[in-house]
């Protein structure tokens, strides 16, 4: 972008520009900043953010600069596409290429809209957006630095309010500095920004910077600069004390004191009468155009100003001239500005209200003609009274917002045309939809932008006023979703989705009404009816074509049976349908991506749990919704996946993303996941995310995440009864039913151990780890998975250890249950099976298993537990087997004297077993597959692929049966027990279902 030359030194403001120059110097050396530069109108902060910006581009940075404007509640992320546009007209900068490469963001430029492909609508579109705005900084980064200036946020719109907010939190390492400038005058208590500025100053990345009034020497120095005056010029003989005296320390204020000195005004007592004194020096002529410029805002075009003053090219040029002459205007390349936002409202205020309605009536016609904003359109409309105009445009508007990701914004223009509706003939042709739709809309836009409650008032307003059975069934159907969308009232959900059941017509609408009911009767563990509910939602939806009714059905489906089901192999097969093709709805796709990788997890298979998260967070990726809400989970449960195999450090780095400043619940419960690893590994920036995750502990997700981590966190630093503490707070927090219980009793169970504490303590832990694992909400539980399993047996041998009746078989079987890839967990139980068999004096099986333990701790860099290994093997004489593979306590991936290659995961490059071999490895004959024959083999690279038995006959065209009886012979040949486990075996010899006779990739 071209930079934006000063017009004179900047003068007493040297400290605060030191600070914002600091914040560009962190971001040129890889630490995000943001700077928030407050203070009064007309002290010099667009000065400021100007010299800003000419000393990022001597020191090499892009440098994007966006103005709000007083229409901006109207117009979304105006300053956003400002900065766009500037940054993309130069076609040798990186911007214009990034921008290029992102349909969220071609679509905010002008005659750039992207295609029905790319078309999405509310928070789904808004999230994209956002993910495309961070995108493109990193990219842009990674070539040169970026200095990022939003001014004027006191006029920004509450979607680049929000926009704002998100980049603050998520830069973190990248080249980038954003810098917002903001009134403080304008800041009255309800203004929307303050709440903003008050969560971002809390954030260590931001520097807040004041502009103070000037001082008397600063203010002297700077008035004998203007005009390149010297200290014996005109000003001293203009009575310079008088200026500097009524200027208060504002630098405009004293320029525009000194302009009608020079003028010989009498000094008005105010700033808008001062600004006002100096337009009536003007000529009529060019008093009228800078009035009617005065109407189109802070900017306005050449040709549209002509057109709008009726003046020919001659009068009006004459007139332009005086008026910029006078420094009133400035003249850009296709227009012109004023030279202050303070000037425009001085003149805008005083115009006439009916020289104000009929000037805003032109304009409106004008922008009309050329086919304007419809924001801009509809503001213009208003102001000049003419309500039909204004329906229609505000419409368009809200449509538009919609589309653009700023849902907000839509709900405003919606509500807008809904308040003059009634006030407008035939207004349903004007708007092309009846008021129902557009109320519909609005609530849609309400519930996008996290307004659930405002959503939910709006279409129960609308059932009251309807009595058409669609509209009541499809206000039911969307207040149902937006429900439970906010955790609202179940009883209601319920009700009215029973209800949008029983009036929908055989239509796509009847199958999303069931879709919908079913995940209500979910929420509330009515698991037959529900799971009924969701079969009639699927078959409604096949027969309707209603594609994205059809994968949400598939998906709760699925769900209800995972929890009903002995086991998962069918929810992995309607989740498996899910997500062969896409429904048009990447929400839903995304969420039954995320659904099936979380079921092979929760049971053991971990490499087709890692396949299925890398499509899905790849899915997520290229459609810019990465860091939508599953877009987000996917990336923690590759984060888990990775935790699980043995892969720290793929997992830390995945965790390196996860925002440790947190503001937000969702944030909060994304950074807690990052603690399984930290504390693991010893690392210390662990006691700072759990200091920001503190204010979040009411939330049972982020209680149980970061406290059972804390727990773990004061069991290895030497204090049990600190990690009780956590332990019972989340204890008492999880519904008995719920199965997270039984990991976190076998952490209390530990903690009790080192206590010495026996009895009704640890009695109650283990009753409730074993309620957990047998019941659900609804009765006796169908089915645990491996590490929920693995689990109850750590406690129950936490359990004898506290008694001192753990003999080497009960924590023999802990350590087996988490032999199917948990290396971490296989290796804690390990430790405790090596004590328990030096208690029997089994050394030498001791100090096999102990070593085993060392080497997985060695290879995963933590810390903790392998200084604990070692203190067990100094009490026990052992040789210290790391003395000859160099791993460390601080992260070395060393096991059996070799470094895993990059990107090979650690447990699998000797993280277990003696001579270098991982407890995979060493549980398993290299030349497993070899009994299986090539038929066996195709049907297992399906099974690994994730399908069912009716897919697989249709794929290899057998019958079902016949593919029943290879999976029996499958299981027995491999000396497994379901299928999960042995598409496991498949995928960790490298079997997929294009490599058929077994060949590795």
């Amino acid at each position: 972008m071209v930079a934006r030359t000063p017009q004179k030194a900047l003068i007493g403001r040297s400290a605060e520009l030191d600070r914002l120059v600091g914040v560009l110097d962190a971001a040129a050396a890889g630490l995000a900043g943001v700077a928030l530069v407050g203070g009064d109108a007309g002290i010099g902060k667009t000065r400021m953010v100007t010299e800003l910006c000419d000393i990022a581009q001597r020191r090499g940075f892009v440098t994007l600069v966006g103005q709000c404007a007083e229409l901006g509640d109207a117009l979304p992320y105006l300053p956003l596409a400002d900065a766009l546009r500037g940054g993309a007209a130069d076609p040798a900068g990186p911007v214009g290429a990034a921008v290029a490469a992102r349909p969220a963001l071609r679509r905010l430029l002008p005659g750039d809209e992207a295609g029905p492909a790319e078309a999405t609508n509310g928070g789904l579109a808004q999230q994209r957006l956002f993910g495309s705005v961070l995108d493109m900084l990193s990219e842009v980064a990674g070539q040169r630095p970026v200095l990022f200036v939003f001014e004027d946020l006191h006029w920004a719109d509450r979607s680049t309010r929000d926009l704002l907010v998100f980049l603050t939190r998520m830069l973190q390492r990248e080249r980038v500095c954003l810098v917002g400038t903001y009134r403080t005058d304008d800041l009255h208590r309800r203004h929307p920004l303050r709440p903003v500025l008050a969560e971002l100053r809390r954030l260590p990345l931001v520097t807040p910077v004041e502009l103070p009034p000037l001082g008397d020497d600063d203010m002297a120095e700077y008035l004998h600069t203007l005009d390149g005056e010297g200290p014996a010029g005109p000003v001293a003989g203009r009575g310079l004390a008088t200026v500097i005296e009524r200027a208060g320390g504002n630098p405009f204020f004293a320029e525009e004191l000194l302009a009608a000195s020079a003028d010989r005004t009498r000094l008005p007592g105010t700033l808008a009468d001062l600004l006002l004194a100096r337009v009536e020096t003007l000529s009529d002529t060019a008093r009228q155009v800078l009035r009617v410029a005065a109407v189109a805002g802070r900017r306005v075009g050449h040709d549209l100003l002509r057109d709008a003053s009726g003046l020919g090219d001659l009068p009006l040029e004459d007139a332009l001239r005086e008026i910029v002459s006078r420094r009133l205007l400035t003249a850009g390349d296709d227009g012109y500005a004023f030279r202050h936002a303070l000037l425009q409202e001085a003149v805008y205020d005083d115009l006439l209200p009916g020289e104000r309605t009929r000037l805003h009536t032109t304009f409106a016609a004008l922008l009309a003609e050329r086919g304007g904003a419809p924001a801009e359109l509809a503001h213009h409309h208003l102001a000049g009274h003419d309500l039909p105009g204004a329906l229609r445009a505000s419409v368009e508007a809200g449509r538009m917002a919609a589309g653009l990701g700023a849902p907000a914004e839509a709900h405003r223009h919606f509500e807008r045309a809904l308040e003059v509706w009634d006030q407008v003939p035939e207004a349903e042709r004007l708007a092309g939809e009846s008021r129902a739709r557009i109320a519909l809309a609005s609530a849609a836009a309400a519930a996008a932008g996290g307004d659930y409650h405002r959503a939910a008032e709006q279409l129960r307003r609308l059932r009251r006023e309807t009595g058409d059975p669609v509209l009541i069934a499809e206000t039911g159907e969307r207040l149902s979703y937006y429900l439970a969308d906010a955790g609202g009232d179940e009883a209601e959900a319920i009700t009215v989705a029973r209800e949008a059941v029983d009036l929908a017509p055989h239509s796509p609408l009847l199958a999303r009404a069931l879709a919908t009911y079913a995940r209500a009767l979910f929420r509330d563990y009515r698991y037959d009816e529900g799971a009924a509910t969701a079969a009639r939602a699927l078959e409604a939806a096949e027969a309707t074509g209603a594609r994205d009714a059809e994968a949400s059905a598939l998906v709760t489906l699925a769900l209800f049976e995972e929890e009903s089901a002995s086991d998962v192999e069918q929810a992995v097969d309607l989740l498996t349908r899910a997500t062969r093709r896409p429904s048009g709805d990447l929400s839903i796709d995304l969420r039954a991506h995320f659904n099936l990788a979380r079921i092979h997890y929760e049971n053991g298979a971990l490499a087709v749990a890692a396949r299925i998260t890398e499509d899905g967070v790849r899915l997520a990726g290229e459609t810019g919704l990465t860091w939508s809400t599953y877009g987000t989970d996917l990336h923690f449960l590759q984060y888990l996946v990775h935790y699980a195999d043995g892969d720290w450090d793929t997992a830390e780095r995945l965790a390196g993303g996860f925002g440790v400043r947190v503001g937000t619940l969702a944030e909060a419960r994304l950074s807690s996941f990052a603690l399984f690893v930290e504390v693991g590994r010893g690392r210390p920036g662990a006691d700072e995310r759990l200091r920001w995750l503190t204010r979040f502990w009411s939330d049972d997700l982020v209680s149980y995440m970061a406290r059972g981590m804390a727990a773990e966190q004061a069991l290895w630093r030497g204090d049990p009864q600190g990690a009780l503490d956590h332990v019972t707070a989340v204890v008492g927090a999880l519904e008995p039913f719920d199965p997270s219980l039984i990991r976190i009793a076998a952490t209390g169970l530990w903690a009790l151990a080192d206590l010495g504490r026996t009895g009704e303590p640890c009695d109650d832990l283990l009753r409730r780890a074993r309620r957990a694992a047998e019941n659900g909400p609804n009765g006796p539980r169908a089915r645990l998975g491996p590490e929920g399993l693995a689990w109850l047996a750590r406690a129950e041998a936490e359990w004898h250890r506290a008694h001192g009746t753990a003999d080497p078989e009960v924590w023999r079987r802990a350590t087996e249950a988490f032999g199917f890839g948990f290396v971490y967990e296989e290796a804690r139980s390990r430790w405790r099976l090596a004590e328990s068999l030096l208690r029997t004096g089994d050394r030498a099986e001791a100090r096999a298993e102990w070593e085993r333990a060392v080497r997985v701790a060695g290879a995963l860099g933590a810390g903790p537990f392998l200084e604990t290994l070692r203190s067990v093997g100094v009490r026990a004489g052992f040789p210290d087997p790391t003395a000859t593979t160099t791993a460390t306590a601080t992260g070395a991936t060393a096991a059996a004297g070799t470094a895993p290659a990059p990107g090979v995961p650690a447990a699998r490059n000797g993280a277990h077993a003696p001579g270098g071999t991982t407890g995979r490895e060493a549980a398993r004959d290299p030349g497993r597959l070899a009994a299986l024959t090539a038929r066996e083999r195709e049907v297992l690279a399906h099974v690994a692929d994730g399908l069912g038995n009716r897919e697989i006959g249709e794929r290899l065209f057998i019958s079902q049966k016949t593919v029943s009886v290879h999976v029996s012979n499958i299981l027995a040949k491999l000396g497994v027990t379901s299928r999960t486990q042995a598409a496991a075996v498949a995928l960790q010899e490298g079997l997929s279902p294009g490599a058929p006779d077994g060949n590795t990739v």
